[in-house]
């Protein structure tokens, strides 16, 4: 076309640009049954019915990979927090038993008697005891509490109510309760009584019925053996009071009855000379921690007058310290002439006489 002044209009009209059409990912050869999220190929859903054709699973995979993640971290969690647990129960009880004191009770170790100071390695053994058996109780309580709120949280993430499983578990937990009222007192005095350290094995003890020597230490039960051989077992929550004959350090108490006539200053420094002598046998001296004391006068009956002796000694020695040191006292004493107490009665014809 031709315009007035001869120029081509048609020449100068740019051709129009074709719009480009959208495309779509679609995976070829997909069934007409196939999910719809199956027709995304970039999806996982698409992936998963590309590998196994199966529609459940490949509708369901977007929410197995995620709740199988979540539980995957809890399960982590739940390890790596009950390692880091266990690993500060074992240093809190590995210090306690090799013997380091902590700083604030190091002014206590200080002043402390030095009859003590002697008895250590014997605290050092009853405390790494103890130690162990704290740990191995904590270290316990603590793997069913991670693991049991662990389990827990699993259950929550595939979608189990855990509002009646929590309202049973209530209600089945207030009925052991007042059924197994005994029991839950025993395990809890047991706690109490490792925690505080009122006994441990090898100690002797009195508890009320029973009296020996600690041979097992649990929980519930406390097994106890008396001089006769006999084996008791003491449970725990009927335990009232505690008399322990070897914790720290023990007393051997010797009595020395003497006559009317006998010089108490005299016997006195006698008895105790003999008394130290005594202990520095080589098989007394190993059980003694400090040197015999002379208390005097004890009691004056009709019968004569009775003097006490008393030698501290290492937790448990003080039947066999007792015995060696009232032995030679008495060989002692007759060596050197000193009265014997007369016996009640005796001696009252020749006085009416």
């Amino acid at each position: 076309m031709l315009t007035a002044a001869g120029m081509d209009v048609t020449a100068q009209v740019p051709p129009p640009t074709p719009t480009p059409t959208p495309t779509t990912s679609v995976l070829p050869s997909v069934p007409v049954d196939a999910p719809a999220c199956a027709r995304d190929g970039g999806s996982l859903c698409a992936r998963v019915f590309q590998y196994t054709h199966a529609g459940w699973l490949s509708r369901s995979s977007d929410a197995i990979v995620g709740h199988a993640t979540t539980v995957a971290l809890i399960v982590v969690v739940a390890v790596l927090l009950r390692y880091a647990l266990h690993r500060g129960i074992r240093r809190l009880t590995s210090g306690a038993s090799t013997g380091r004191v902590p700083r604030i009770l190091r002014p206590l170790r200080d002043r402390a008697a030095a009859s003590l100071r002697e008895a250590a390695p014997q605290i050092v053994e009853r405390r790494s005891q103890r130690a162990l058996t704290i740990g191995s109780v904590l270290r316990s309580f603590t793997t069913l509490l991670v693991y049991g709120v662990a389990f827990v949280l699993v259950l929550g993430e595939f979608g189990v109510n855990l509002a009646p499983i929590i309202a049973s578990a209530g209600v089945v937990g207030v009925a052991i309760g007042f059924g197994a009222q005994n029991l839950v007192r025993d395990f809890l005095s047991g706690i109490f009584m490792m925690l505080e350290d009122q006994y441990g094995v090898g100690d002797v003890v009195d508890l009320g019925e029973a009296s020996g020597t600690v041979e097992a230490v649990g929980l519930r039960v406390t097994t106890l053996r008396d001089i006769a051989g006999t084996v008791w077992y003491v449970r725990n929550g009927e335990v009232l009071r505690v008399g322990n004959s070897s914790q720290g350090y023990s007393v051997a108490v010797i009595d020395i009855p003497v006559g009317h006539s006998a010089d108490v200053d005299e016997t006195s420094v006698l008895a105790r000379q003999a008394a130290a002598e005594e202990c520095t046998e080589p098989t007394v001296a190993s059980k003694v921690l400090a040197p015999p004391e002379m208390l005097g006068v004890q009691s004056v009956t009709a019968e004569g007058i009775l003097l006490r002796l008393t030698v501290r000694t290492r937790p448990g020695e003080q039947w066999a310290v007792q015995r060696a040191v009232a032995g030679a006292v008495k060989s002692a004493l007759d060596e050197a002439g000193v009265p014997a107490p007369t016996p009640f009665g005796s001696a009252a014809p020749a006085a009416g006489r």
